[in-house]
């Protein structure tokens, strides 16, 4: 694909948030995707009416501007929340994660500034990349930080001229069995609970089982 490989959506800014279906249940798996001048999977930016209980599984990701992204912006409102990506292979990516607060325009000047987006309980697992450029950006909101981002058994193979690995603000998570070493925002003791919590229930705990596919 020229821009995003798969995009997932809710709504813009506050007609999303009026409309009001959030995007739910969703299955992706056993997919080759390319995003030259996007991401491979993409979540946002417009997500106003809220993402949650997506579970990404044994894809490959290659020749990308990014691999996974999370994208809002103040303004937004809504939610990205209960995601898991885990056996994921990355290869010529420039950026591995991102999760960014100021992405996206607005449709007119009637959204509410003080709707501040919640990006939270985030899974990363069981992960692989090689030749990649920056390992995450995680670039949070002051106002509303991104929280229980979990990094778990992940190893890239960064580029040699690169002279950082990760980027980090207004962010707070938990990893394990992770390289390059993630920064200390991602080291958060007390948020591994959280992250257990999510997988033990990648559905939010009970609920339907996934009811869209993609492969």
């Amino acid at each position: 694909m020229g821009h995003d490989a798969i995009a997932l959506k809710s709504g813009w800014d506050e007609y999303g948030i009026a409309y009001g279906k959030p995007t739910t249940n969703v299955h992706i798996r056993s997919v080759h995707l390319q995003s030259s001048a996007g991401a491979s999977l993409a979540f946002g930016s417009e997500m106003s009416g809220g993402i949650a209980d997506v579970q990404v599984e044994h894809v490959s990701l290659y020749n990308s501007l990014s691999g996974i992204e999370f994208r809002t912006t103040r303004g937004r409102g809504g939610y990205i929340k209960e995601i898991i990506v885990s056996d994921a292979d990355l290869l010529n990516v420039d950026t591995a994660f991102v999760a960014i607060g100021d992405y996206g325009i607005h449709p007119d000047d009637k959204f509410d500034p003080n709707a501040l987006p919640s990006i939270k309980k985030i899974m990363l697992q069981n992960i692989t990349g090689r030749k990649i450029t920056l390992a995450g950006n995680f670039t949070g909101i002051k106002q509303s930080p991104f929280t229980s981002i979990c990094i778990s058994n992940v190893s890239l193979s960064i580029s040699p001229t690169s002279t950082i690995s990760w980027t980090c603000s207004n962010v707070s998570g938990y990893s394990e069995s992770v390289f390059p070493e993630p920064c200390e925002e991602l080291k958060t003791v007390n948020t591994s609970s959280s992250c257990f919590s999510i997988l033990m229930n990648p559905n939010g705990g009970g609920r339907a089982p996934a009811t869209a596919i993609l492969r």
